[in-house]
């Protein structure tokens, strides 16, 4: 009777010891306290592919931004390995340690960064596919393959200076040449909003906005169109900042009929 009482002991220590190095979930990701980064977990109850629409970790609001091809931008660059290798990542894809991939947390998916080690001026040329490290100055998360490109895996951090080379590569090797020449040197900027209501009379239209106004953190407006000499009261989300912002916000389906305007 001993025995068993003692194995039942060890089990449960085991299992509230296992329990406490389970992984934090938010917004379909999931954070891991060692490695300071979120990974992305198949979640369909939650948005849990971000690229431009803002999001919040640790009380912190985070704006995916747009950057013009030839910005530069200075900070401390980690990386992650076999922990996380085969998870989703950010955007939808599986994590590969083996690709020329890096996470950050406001960079446009799939944007072409070089990334010099600032120690040993070695640099490598990665994609933007996930988001992080959510870790003090910490500018930019490498694969394992692209760290040891420039000589970092065994020091876990260096200082790093990322340059904005081109937009909307794919490819799971590194781009060459070709494809940077052939990328967007921009993304598309303005102000867009979301069409989610028309209507007839104005006292809907306002109830309407009313309700989903701050919606994900978004305002709504009334706006007055003319249609054939009648009024037409178009209820609309705005503060996109980008198309791709916009179209984030369309996928998570909260507005069936919902179509962006650029205004």
């Amino acid at each position: 009777m001993k025995l068993i009482n003692i194995l039942l002991v060890l089990a449960l220590g085991l299992f509230i010891s296992g329990c406490s190095r389970k992984s934090i979930p938010y917004y379909g990701s999931s954070y891991s306290s060692t490695h300071g980064s979120y990974k992305s977990q198949p979640n369909p109850k939650k948005y849990s592919h971000p690229t431009m629409r803002p999001y919040t970790i640790r009380g912190k609001r985070y704006h995916p931004t747009v950057v013009s091809v030839g910005e530069t931008f200075d900070g401390v660059a980690s990386w992650y390995g076999p922990n996380f290798h085969g998870k989703l990542t950010s955007n939808g894809e599986t994590y590969n340690m083996h690709a020329m991939t890096a996470a950050h947390k406001t960079f446009p998916m799939n944007t072409i960064v070089k990334v010099t080690n600032k120690r040993n001026g070695k640099s490598t040329i990665v994609r933007i596919n996930d988001r992080g490290p959510f870790v003090d100055d910490r500018i930019i998360d490498m694969s394992k393959l692209s760290a040891g490109k420039i000589d970092m895996r065994g020091h876990g951090t260096t200082n790093v200076r990322l340059e904005i080379l081109g937009f909307d590569y794919k490819g799971k090797d590194a781009p060459s040449k070709k494809n940077i020449a052939k990328s967007p040197k921009t993304k598309v900027i303005g102000s867009f909003s979301l069409q989610i209501g028309s209507f007839s009379n104005f006292s809907g239209a306002q109830q309407f906005q009313q309700k989903h106004d701050r919606t994900q953190g978004y305002r709504t407006v009334i706006k007055d169109v003319d249609v054939n000499g009648q009024s037409m009261y178009k209820v609309l989300i705005r503060g996109f900042k980008s198309d791709d912002e916009a179209r984030d916000f369309k996928k998570i389906g909260l507005f069936k009929h919902s179509f962006i305007v650029r205004d």
